[in-house]
């Protein structure tokens, strides 16, 4: 589900932290790997139904710090209108690459790169335990480990975070589930490769315009892995800013602009609202 997906995103942005170019922090506690998935989507909400399907393909190395996913996927939603049927198909195509510290979006559409500099992951001390950072903030989001099992013969802790519950293997996602509104959404690895020579193809870019986003930082912006101190000042009030700001006052800026957000149930908001007010006082309390 779309909408899903934009929480989902957001979280696991800044649970997968990486590291400055320099010193590159483990995301994972596996070298490489190849996995393939497979994701259905089925439900009823408001009187239509929702179906889909897709797949998508996970290409990592160096313990996580250059990563690679690809996923295409089709949903259709059905809609009876006065004893007329509708139906509407959306066709996705995205692919992101995650290159220690740089986050690279192809928009296929418009054959364009956004590439965007990450301050959670630029900002993290060397050396750092990315997977107990990963837990931490998993746990600041309402996030709860639940269980201990096996998926396709792979150990795996099992998590539930804003509605989803996720299997992962040495913080590699190995299979989702999530069931909001009447949506259920299940994503499975259907081909598991661990510490295997990943080619360098896997890892190429379309041949598209790199355009960097509005909020991209050059690294002379960066003293050593940190901001300096203007830029941090600026964030600190951005963040204080944000902490005193009530659901209704943030919800109407967050509508307004973004289409995106204004698109999302006043559940899925208020989920996002609580996940930013967590991750806020987490880092207030750095």
């Amino acid at each position: 589900m779309k909408k899903l997906s934009i929480i989902i995103s957001l979280a696991i942005i800044l649970i997968s932290c990486n590291g400055t170019s320099q010193n590159t922090i483990k995301r994972y506690d596996v070298k490489s790997g190849i996995v393939n998935y497979k994701t259905t989507v089925n439900g009823e909400i408001m009187g239509s139904k929702i179906s889909g399907s897709g797949v998508e393909e996970l290409y990592f190395k160096e313990y996580g710090s250059i990563e690679l996913k690809e996923l295409k996927s089709s949903q259709t939603t059905y809609i009876k209108l006065f004893d007329k049927e509708q139906n509407e198909t959306t066709e996705t195509h995205n692919m992101t690459k995650i290159e220690n510290g740089l986050i690279y979006t192809v928009d296929f559409k418009n054959e364009l790169i956004i590439s965007t500099e990450s301050a959670a992951m630029m900002s993290m001390e060397d050396n750092a335990d990315a997977q107990q950072t990963g837990k931490e903030m998993m746990i600041a989001m309402g996030g709860e480990k639940i269980a201990d099992e096996t998926f396709m013969g792979y150990d795996c802790e099992v998590w539930t975070l804003l509605g989803a519950k996720q299997w992962l293997h040495k913080g590699v996602l190995l299979k989702l589930e999530s069931n909001l509104l009447g949506i259920k959404t299940l994503t499975e690895a259907v081909s598991i490769k661990f510490n295997v020579s990943v080619p360098e193809d896997n890892f190429k870019l379309p041949n598209y315009k790199i355009q960097e986003s509005a909020n991209q930082m050059n690294n002379d912006d960066f003293n050593g892995s940190m901001m300096d101190d203007e830029m941090n000042g600026e964030m600190d009030k951005e963040m204080e800013k944000l902490s005193k700001m009530s659901y209704e006052e943030w919800k109407k800026g967050a509508i307004a602009n973004d289409e995106e957000m204004s698109e999302m149930s006043e559940e899925e908001l208020r989920q996002t609202y609580d996940m930013i007010q967590k991750m806020i006082k987490m880092q207030q309390k750095e």
